[in-house]
C-alpha cells in the first residue's frame, strides 16, 4: 500500500478548514478530521457519488438555476477526456473539485482527471495502465458509470478488474486490488459504491457466460471484507437462517443450484453491474442482479436464481435479509440492474419506506424496503412480454405467445432486450414528488438458438433485431407519480434516451439526447426550457454544484457510444442489424447525426441573469 503523501494530508486540511488553523496544522504534519459521506451528500454544494445521495435520488437542492431563467445557461469551461468511446459516467465534485474518469479507450484507458470546478484548471491525472485485452471481452463498449469518493479518497474501476484508490489532493495510488479475470470474460463497468467504511463493486460480463458477484472491501486497505456470489449454494449467495424473502416460492435451500440445470450456475450470469442503495437505519444496501447466460432459455430450464433479482444484504456482513427475483427464468435479457430510489410514499393512505425499481421488463416497482413485499407494479411503456405482475407471487404474469423457441422468430417482443429502461437512473424531486425517467421505446424481433461454452467469448444464444416501438419513436423522458401510479408528462425522442437524469429545487431538470442536446424542461409540466448542440452525443449522467465563486453549476459528459450507441462510436458494420446484440438494426441513422467524443462540459448563468447568491462556503 503506497502511504499517503504529506503534501496531500496538507492539501486536505486546507480545503476542509480555515488558512490560519490550516498554518498551524500542517507544520504538525495533523490531518483535518474529514466530513463523514453522508454530510457531504446532504451539502448541496458537493456531489460526491454519482446518485448524490445513498438513497440514489439524483436531486438536487440548489435553485440559482430555476425555471425563469435557465435559457440564459452559457458553456463556462470544457475539457477533452482524450478518448471518443461512449461517455456514460457522472462528474463528482467535493470542495471545488471536478473528478471525471474516461472510458476504456485513447492513449491512456480509464484515466482520472481532478479539475477546479469553477475554472477548468486541470489539477492532475492519474493513469491505472490496465490491461489491453479487457477490450475484446467488453460486451457492449468499453464504459465505465464513474467514479467513488469518501475520507478524502477517489475510488475508481477498471475494465480489466482492478478497484483503485487513489488521494483525492495529488493523485497518488493509495491501494489497488485484481478483482476478476479477463480470461474468463469478466470485466468490471460500474462506478464503486461506498458507505460504511466499505467500497462495493460488482462485475460485468453476464453475456460471457460469468458468474456474478457483488464484493465488499474495506476503503482504507482494499482488503476483501465478504463477498455475495448471485448463483450457487446458500453459503456462497451468503443466504443464512435470518433470509426472510417475502413470497414462499423463493424459499428453500440452496435455490440458487437447485433452479438450474446441472452446473449451469457456474456459467449462469447474474452479474452485478449497475446501481447500489443503502439505508443506514435498516443497515441494508439494495440492489439487482442481471440477466442469466445464455440468453436461449431453453438450455436453461428453471427459475434461474438468483439472476434478474432485487437483493437486500446487510452492509457489515453480506448477508441477504430478502430478495426479489423480478424475472425468474428471464426470456429476453432483462437485466434488473436499474436504481433503487428509497422514498417515503404513501401506499392506501399509509406512509411507506420504499424502494422505488424502475424495472427494465417495463414495471415500475414500488416494494417495502423492509421486507420486500411488491405493493405495486405498474406498467410506464408499452408492454406485450407479459401481461402485468401477480402481486400475490411477485412474478410477470407471461405471454406465452411470445416465448422465444430454438429456430423460430418470435417478432415485436416489447420492450426489447435493453428493456423499457436500461442502465440510465433516475431522478426524484421531494418539490414536485414525481420521478424522472429516461428510457428507449424499443420492441425487437428474437430467435434463439444451440451455443456452447468457451470461458472469454460469446455465450449468447440468440439473435435480435430491435426496432422502435408503436409511434415510431426511439426515446421518452418520462415524469410519473409513484404514489397517483400514473404518467404526468412524457417528451417523446426519436433516439433512445440513454443519459441520466438531474432535478433541482429550481424545478428543472436536465437530460441529454443521442443526437447532440443538452435539454432542461421545467420539472412541473414538461415544458422545454433550454437546450444546446454539443460536440456528440450524450449518455452521461448531468450533476450540479456549487462553485468557488458562490455560482451553481451544471456538468456533464458528452460522448456517444454505450449498448445503444456502438454503431456511431465503434468500428461496427452497419449492415449486419444483428450488431452490437441486436442494437444496431435500431440506430442505423445515428452515425448521421453525430460521431464519437468525449468530452467534460460546464455550464452556468451570466452573472446578469443570476440571482443574488449566496456567499460561498468557507
Amino acid at each position: 500500500m503506497t502511504p499517503v503523501s504529506s503534501l496531500g494530508r496538507g492539501l486536505r486540511a486546507r480545503h476542509i478548514c480555515g488558512a490560519l488553523l490550516c498554518f498551524l496544522l500542517i507544520p504538525l504534519g495533523v490531518d483535518a478530521a474529514p466530513r463523514k459521506l453522508d454530510a457531504i451528500a446532504a451539502d448541496p454544494a458537493q456531489w460526491p457519488m454519482p446518485s448524490k445521495n445513498h438513497a440514489s435520488t439524483r436531486y438536487s437542492e440548489l435553485d440559482e438555476i430555476n425555471a425563469g431563467n435557465v435559457g440564459q445557461l452559457q458553456l463556462a469551461w470544457s475539457f477533452s477526456l482524450n478518448a471518443d468511446r461512449g461517455q456514460e459516467a457522472a462528474p463528482l465534485v467535493i470542495d471545488n473539485m471536478i473528478y471525471v474518469i474516461a472510458p476504456y479507450s485513447g492513449p491512456s484507458p480509464n484515466q482520472v482527471f481532478a479539475l477546479d470546478a469553477t475554472t477548468g484548471v486541470l489539477k492532475w491525472s492519474y493513469a491505472p495502465k490496465p490491461e489491453p485485452a479487457a477490450a475484446g471481452v467488453a460486451c457492449c463498449d468499453v464504459v465505465t458509470r464513474g467514479l467513488a469518493y469518501d475520507n478524502g479518497r477517489i475510488f475508481l474501476n477498471t475494465l480489466d478488474n482492478h478497484t483503485v484508490a487513489l488521494d483525492a489532493a495529488t493523485g497518488a495510488e493509495v491501494w489497488r486490488v485484481k478483482l476478476g479475470d479477463i480470461n474468463r470474460g469478466e470485466t468490471m463497468t460500474m462506478a464503486p459504491f461506498v458507505a460504511k467504511g466499505k467500497v462495493l463493486v460488482g462485475n460485468s460480463g453476464g453475456e460471457m457466460g460469468v458468474r456474478g458477484w457483488l464484493t465488499a472491501l474495506d476503503e482504507n486497505t482494499g482488503k476483501i471484507a465478504w463477498r455475495a456470489y448471485t448463483t450457487g449454494p446458500d453459503a456462497d449467495v451468503l443466504i443464512g437462517d435470518d433470509f426472510r424473502p417475502f413470497y414462499d416460492w423463493v424459499k428453500g435451500k440452496d435455490r440458487g443450484v437447485t433452479t438450474w440445470p446441472a452446473e449451469k450456475w457456474k456459467i449462469g450470469g447474474g452479474t452485478v453491474w449497475g446501481w447500489i442503495s443503502y439505508d443506514p437505519q435498516l443497515n441494508l444496501i439494495f440492489y439487482g442482479t442481471a440477466n442469466p447466460g445464455p440468453w436461449n432459455a431453453e438450455q436453461r430450464p428453471g427459475d434461474n436464481l438468483w439472476t434478474a433479482t432485487i437483493f437486500a444484504r446487510d452492509i457489515d456482513t453480506g448477508a441477504a435479509k430478502w430478495a426479489d427475483p423480478i424475472d425468474p427464468h428471464d426470456l429476453f435479457d432483462y437485466d434488473e440492474v436499474n436504481e433503487n430510489l428509497l422514498l417515503d410514499l404513501p401506499v392506501k393512505g399509509v406512509e411507506r419506506k420504499v424502494l422505488l425499481h424502475v424495472g427494465r421488463n417495463g414495471y415500475m416497482y414500488v416494494i417495502d424496503r423492509a421486507t420486500g413485499e411488491i405493493y405495486s407494479a405498474d406498467a410506464y411503456d408499452a408492454v406485450n412480454a407479459s401481461f402485468g405482475v401477480d402481486l400475490a407471487t411477485g412474478r410477470p404474469i407471461e405471454n406465452k405467445e411470445k416465448h422465444p423457441a430454438v429456430g423460430r422468430t418470435v417478432k415485436d417482443i416489447c420492450p426489447a432486450a435493453p428493456g423499457a429502461k436500461d442502465w440510465q437512473p433516475t431522478a426524484w424531486s421531494p418539490r414536485t414528488k414525481l420521478v424522472y425517467v429516461p428510457h428507449q421505446h424499443l420492441c425487437m424481433d428474437f430467435t434463439a438458438g444451440e451455443v456452447g461454452y468457451l470461458a472469454g467469448t460469446p455465450y449468447v444464444g440468440a439473435k435480435v433485431h430491435m426496432h422502435a416501438g408503436e409511434g415510431g419513436y426511439r426515446g421518452e423522458f418520462l415524469a410519473w407519480d409513484p404514489a397517483a401510479r400514473k404518467r404526468v408528462f412524457a417528451i417523446r425522442e426519436n433516439f433512445p434516451v440513454w443519459s441520466g437524469a438531474l432535478v433541482t429545487a429550481g424545478d428543472v431538470a436536465f437530460y441529454g439526447t443521442m443526437d447532440r442536446l443538452f435539454k432542461a424542461v421545467d420539472a412541473r409540466d414538461g415544458k422545454p426550457l433550454w437546450q444546446m448542440r454539443v460536440g456528440s452525443g450524450i449518455i452521461g449522467q448531468p450533476v450540479t454544484y456549487r462553485g468557488a465563486d458562490g455560482a451553481q453549476y451544471v456538468a456533464i459528459l458528452s460522448g456517444v457510444g454505450g449498448w445503444s450507441g456502438a454503431l456511431a462510436a465503434a468500428e461496427i458494420d452497419p449492415a449486419v442489424p444483428y450488431g452490437a446484440l441486436g442494437f444496431v438494426g435500431a440506430m442505423q441513422d445515428l452515425p448521421t447525426v453525430t460521431r464519437g467524443g468525449g468530452e467534460l462540459l460546464v455550464f452556468r448563468l451570466p452573472p446578469s441573469a443570476a440571482p443574488q447568491r449566496k456567499p460561498p462556503r468557507p
